[in-house]
């Protein structure tokens, strides 16, 4: 298990659990961090003990965005700006197209604030839940910029165009409940009850087959982009290996021998 700057890393029972610690900053991005969180998504995506993501933050701000003190001072992202403007970009290992291709499934415990490149993680999880302190800060054009991170693709996928329209043109800091309305969060519940209930999830998903957990994940997110026969043709491809696992006839057994099943993701 790795040490990562800025971050904690803890696996048990089938579930690993990121944490975003930097409290005192609000978990506001860093280059370091960057670096960090894709690393620490690699990790525990390409770990077979792993079953499910869980990603929040310490302290009582989910993530700020990226550290305006930084980048006000030149020596945060976006410090080069002439650079950028004429950069090749590569970003396939940034921690959003990182997230997005992650088999696994990703809960985000959603303990404080998202704002900016925060929301926009947040919104790259696959299941969002909330504390009642919780925030969406979809702040972007205050700040001059745009959802640069997957909001842009995310947000009208999630609540549909004219509705992300207007959160991200007026530049719209959503409650939690507000955020329930929206379907931007699948639950809120009480400050103490985030991890609890966050983890019951993560559990239940952790007992179903991963196999079968991470190739429906993987059909969901190509069928965003292929027709319904093309999604068909491909879904009938992902099953046939699925047929020839152990977890598959663990599966059969376990319904005809009215037991609970035993996965092992084999």
């Amino acid at each position: 298990m790795s040490d990562y700057p800025d971050l904690l890393y803890h696996v048990e029972s089938g579930i690993a659990t990121i944490t975003l610690n930097r409290p005192d900053r609000l978990n506001a991005i860093t280059m370091a961090m960057l670096t960090s969180l894709s690393g620490a998504l690699r990790e525990a995506d390409q770990d077979t003990d792993v079953r499910v993501i869980v990603l929040t933050g310490a302290g009582r701000g989910f993530c700020a965005g990226l550290d305006i003190k930084d980048v006000v001072s030149g020596t945060g992202i976006g410090a080069d700006g002439a650079g950028l403007a004429t950069a090749r970009f590569d970003l396939a290992g940034s921690p959003p197209v990182v997230l997005h291709t992650t088999d696994k499934p990703v809960i985000c415990a959603l303990n404080g604030a998202a704002a900016g490149y925060g929301m926009d993680i947040a919104l790259g999880c696959d299941i969002r839940i909330a504390s009642r302190e919780a925030k969406l800060a979809a702040v972007f054009t205050k700040r001059g910029i745009l959802p640069e991170s997957g909001g842009s693709w995310l947000l009208p996928r999630l609540i549909g165009w004219a509705k992300a329209a207007e959160v991200a043109f007026r530049g719209l800091t959503l409650s939690a409940q507000e955020s329930l309305e929206l379907g931007l969060v699948n639950r809120v519940v009480e400050p103490d009850e985030l991890m609890p209930v966050t983890m019951e999830m993560a559990t239940e998903i952790a007992a179903n087959a991963p196999l079968a957990v991470q190739a429906t994940k993987r059909m969901m997110r190509l069928g965003l982009e292929e027709t319904f026969e093309a999604n068909v043709h491909h879904v009938f491809l992902q099953l046939l290996p699925l047929f020839q696992t152990e977890d598959f006839r663990e599966g059969m057994r376990s319904f005809l021998e009215k037991r609970p099943a035993r996965f092992q993701g084999r």
